[in-house]
């Protein structure tokens, strides 16, 4: 059974960081793509940042540039979300997501097959 489970969210004021860390079992992601998805109140799930299989390849929503970083380690089958400079509509549950079929960095929900049960990142002002 292949399971994503999510660590590091949790509530932090405006400015500070958090990392998010990823780790894959019941089958290797080695050469698949990875990456993370959030969802605040009220909106649909949204692509954060995206990896490709080697991880030279990263992909990120423009809202997040320049601020968030995401890796991965293929030994270790995980991949992480280190967060920068967070804003208060940064807030949302973070979501992990690998794929079966895509070994580049695709930015649509539909090309991940396997996901994370979610950690909740909180941004105070």
């Amino acid at each position: 059974q292949v399971q994503l489970v999510e660590s590091g969210g949790g509530l932090v004021q405006a400015g500070g960081s958090l990392r998010l860390s990823c780790a894959a079992s019941g089958r290797t992601f080695s050469n698949n793509a990875m990456g993370w998805f959030r969802q605040g109140p009220g909106n649909n799930r949204q692509m954060v940042a995206v990896i490709n299989w080697s991880g030279n390849s990263p992909y990120y929503a423009d809202s997040v540039k320049g601020r968030f970083t995401v890796s991965r380690d293929n030994a270790e089958n995980a991949v992480y979300l280190e967060m920068n400079s967070l804003k208060p509509e940064d807030t949302a549950v973070y979501y992990c997501a690998a794929s079966s079929r895509m070994s580049g960095a695709a930015p649509a929900a539909a090309s991940y097959d396997y996901w994370g049960q979610g950690t909740q990142v909180t941004v105070s002002s």
